[in-house]
């Protein structure tokens, strides 16, 4: 599919809906800690979450204390999810083993789990996607019958809850959270580990100033990106510092950097400064009236889209509680998901795509993952589309998103 974007937009509307900055949050002073009050939002005591780098780096971190004395070496991973899941396995000198997902979702096939899984499984990684939660069921009883854990993956779902009340990144036996640039709490590139065991955080806390050494280097510039999103997380900073790089991709064709999914297959691991946590914990008490307001907010938009036909809004089961950074979109007709992409990808409206292919479909990830057909992934990466749910998408604009959605649904298919 080659996208064929609008002219450029004057302003630009982020693709998934994260929690401004304000001012006030650099202000000098004292403030609570941040992990802790992370903890505190997943009601856990404020021991159990380990600030990082990343959310990768919460993975690296949790991978690096679970096979230090295991001589288990696989870590299983849905075929769809983030490029740099697989990065963080193969960093780690860990097998990766794909799971396919099950038909028309993101989540791993639970008869396709149970066949990978082994004595040899040290971890299963399920992953949710754009707040919308991965039933966490076969995961858990799965990797509980061969002696593996579960990493839970909630690097796009802080502040979700389960069906049974647990906060998503609280239901493993670890789970990773992201503070990256547009999420619901950023600071610029961070993220935080969560663990329960205790013998597992004694692990976790002895390993981690190894595995995530001061750097000043990598510090200063993620403070110098901080201030920059600061001040250009918002239409009209990010007609330059986003809309334009994604322009120029989808001129040359160039999918996976217009989805900004190509990655460095070197990590940057080092320690946060205590600046950056100092803005993040000033920014972190605003974040449930945000995530309210978010849902609020999709929960309406989402009963416009359903009556479209052709085009399915993934949303939360009975129970859960899910965030909503955008509003996941699957279509019937993957000719009518291109359709609709090639006219709202690149409009300035926040319309974008997941994650462009499936595992192994990335041709920079050869030698990363290996080559093997997952078709329910590769189907999956065929049909979703993410709508942002920016509280700057007023009335009118997702007016005309829903309108070429409409339309491309309605086209007649030569």
């Amino acid at each position: 599919m080659r996208a064929k974007p609008m002219a450029a937009p004057r302003t630009e509307l982020p693709p998934t809906a994260g929690l401004p900055l304000r001012w006030s949050d650099f202000a000098p002073g004292a403030a609570a800690p941040l992990a802790p009050q992370l903890a505190r939002l997943l009601e856990l005591d404020d021991g159990a979450a380990t600030l990082t780098c990343s959310g990768t780096a919460a993975l690296v971190l949790a991978l690096s204390a679970l096979g230090r004395d295991s001589a288990r070496r696989d870590v299983i991973v849905p075929a769809y999810t983030c490029p740099l899941v697989a990065i963080a396995v193969a960093h780690c000198g860990l097998n990766l083993r794909l799971c396919d997902t099950r038909p028309g979702h993101f989540e791993m096939d639970p008869d396709a789990l149970a066949a990978l899984c082994g004595p040899d499984t040290l971890a299963i990684v399920p992953a949710h996607l754009g707040g919308r939660l991965a039933d966490l069921g076969a995961p858990v009883r799965l990797a509980r019958a061969v002696g593996a854990r579960v990493i839970e993956d909630a690097a796009q779902a802080l502040g979700a809850r389960h069906a049974d009340g647990t906060p998503a990144g609280a239901a493993g036996d670890l789970g990773i959270l992201s503070l990256a640039a547009g999420k619901g709490l950023s600071i610029f590139e961070g993220g935080a580990l969560i663990a329960h065991d205790p013998a597992l955080r004694a692990r976790i806390a002895e390993l981690a100033p190894q595995v995530l050494p001061r750097s000043l280097r990598w510090e200063a510039r993620r403070c110098i990106e901080l201030i920059g999103y600061a001040l250009l997380y918002g239409p009209r900073g990010l007609r330059w510092v986003y809309g334009a790089p994604l322009r120029r991709a989808l001129r040359r064709g160039d999918e996976v950097a217009a989805a900004q999914d190509e990655f460095s297959l070197r990590i940057p691991l080092h320690r946060v400064g205590g600046w950056r946590r100092a803005i993040g914990a000033r920014a972190a008490p605003r974040l449930p009236a945000f995530l309210d307001a978010a849902r609020q907010r999709a929960l309406a938009r989402s009963a416009q889209l359903r009556g479209i036909e052709g085009v399915q809004v993934l949303g939360d089961r009975r129970g859960e509680r899910g965030t909503w950074p955008t509003l996941t979109l699957l279509f019937a007709d993957p000719a009518a998901r291109d359709a609709a992409l090639a006219r709202l990808w690149g409009a300035g409206l926040g319309v974008s795509w997941p994650f462009v292919r499936a595992l192994p479909d990335y041709a920079y990830l050869r030698g990363t993952v290996a080559s093997a057909p997952m078709p329910n992934a590769a189907d999956f990466a065929a049909r979703v589309l993410a709508v942002g749910n920016s509280e700057w998408l007023d009335d009118a604009a997702f007016a005309r998103i829903a309108q070429v959605l409409q339309e491309s649904c309605r086209q007649p298919r030569g």
